[in-house]
């Protein structure tokens, strides 16, 4: 059986099964639906939208590029701000664990016993964060997100800034007990 008669049948049962849905894709001009597997659990949502990024320099072993962009809960931000990632994330999670008095949320600058949980609608519940690798050839003005991150001063990417954030078009994937997302374009950078 070639891979094109295998191709089809699968998606035939897919469709019938009701595990693909249809995707539109451009193509020159024209529009061409395709039948995609559907890698959503029934219980996740997704959604796109508008957030504000922050870009770290991941400092990767083996000499390799990327960027680290971060996307933090919004009444944790002014928390964050100054520290590293993993700082950021040792907050979060000291935020969110039920036992306060772990001794990973001993020491903090920030007392997280006295901080309020989330609320509920809060994108996203956790700090998440994403690393591309250099060269970015992935979406829409990953470019100037390239050219920020190369060319700005050494160590300004380490600890996090209200000066190295982007904003961004997202795609949020939200389950009953976690969030994702994923950067669809680029919308904007800091200037230099």
């Amino acid at each position: 059986m070639d891979i094109r008669s295998w191709l089809l049948r699968y998606l035939a049962v897919a469709v019938a099964f009701g595990m693909a849905s249809a995707t539109k894709l451009s193509s020159l001009g024209g529009e061409i639906a395709l039948a995609q597997p559907s890698l959503l659990a029934p219980q996740e949502r997704t959604s796109e939208l508008e957030a504000s990024l922050f870009v770290q320099d991941p400092h990767l072993e083996g000499g390799k590029k990327g960027i680290q962009v971060i996307w933090i809960p919004q009444p944790i931000q002014r928390y964050c701000l100054g520290k590293t990632p993993k700082e950021c994330s040792t907050i979060d999670y000291c935020i969110r664990t039920t036992n306060k008095h772990a001794s990973m949320c001993q020491g903090l600058s920030v007392d997280t016993t006295r901080l309020p949980a989330y609320p509920p609608d809060v994108p996203p519940r956790r700090v998440l964060s994403i690393v591309y690798f250099l060269p970015i050839q992935t979406a829409k003005g990953f470019d100037s997100l390239a050219q920020f991150f190369e060319n700005a001063p050494k160590g300004s990417l380490d600890h996090l800034s209200r000066s190295a954030r982007i904003r961004a078009r997202i795609k949020l994937t939200r389950s009953a007990d976690d969030d994702q997302f994923d950067v669809l374009e680029v919308l904007a950078v800091p200037s230099l």
